[in-house]
């Protein structure tokens, strides 16, 4: 089950439905299936008060993923700033809900095993996204 939910902020204009199915396709193509998944969408305040709290880092990001997987089942809590997002649209000219769904599936790519923190990690990262998003 994924749910979604905000806190302190608007819930996004997502179509929940569609995009659970989109979640689900894009984890069966890395052979993996969905078991529990939160999405929690906040403001730039509070994802920097997860990240000291949990991860020990005093600065702002787009998305925190907590993995919570069991083999082949993916289950874990996302959140995501949507404050963030919102700035990241307009710092690399790209449309706001094209940048959200990308957000929305990185956090889910990070739970199918891909990272994107070592060397050439990002780039293969960027071409998960852009398959998933193709997805859509």
């Amino acid at each position: 089950m994924i749910t979604y939910n905000s806190d302190g902020i608007r819930m996004p204009n997502i179509r929940k439905r569609a995009t659970t199915a989109w979640i689900k396709a894009v984890a069966a193509s890395y052979g993996r299936s969905v078991g529990e998944i939160g999405y929690l969408f906040v403001s730039d305040e509070r994802i920097l008060e997860v990240n000291k709290e949990y991860l020990g880092h005093d600065y702002y990001t787009d998305i925190i993923t907590f993995d919570y997987d069991e083999g082949e089942t993916i289950n874990g809590d996302i959140v995501i700033s949507l404050d963030t997002v919102r700035s990241n649209a307009e710092q690399y000219a790209k449309n706001y809900d094209e940048e959200l769904h990308r957000v929305i599936i990185h956090g889910i790519l990070h739970l199918c095993g891909i990272n994107d923190k070592g060397p050439g990690e990002r780039e293969i990262m960027e071409q998960a996204e852009n398959r998933a998003l193709a997805m859509r």
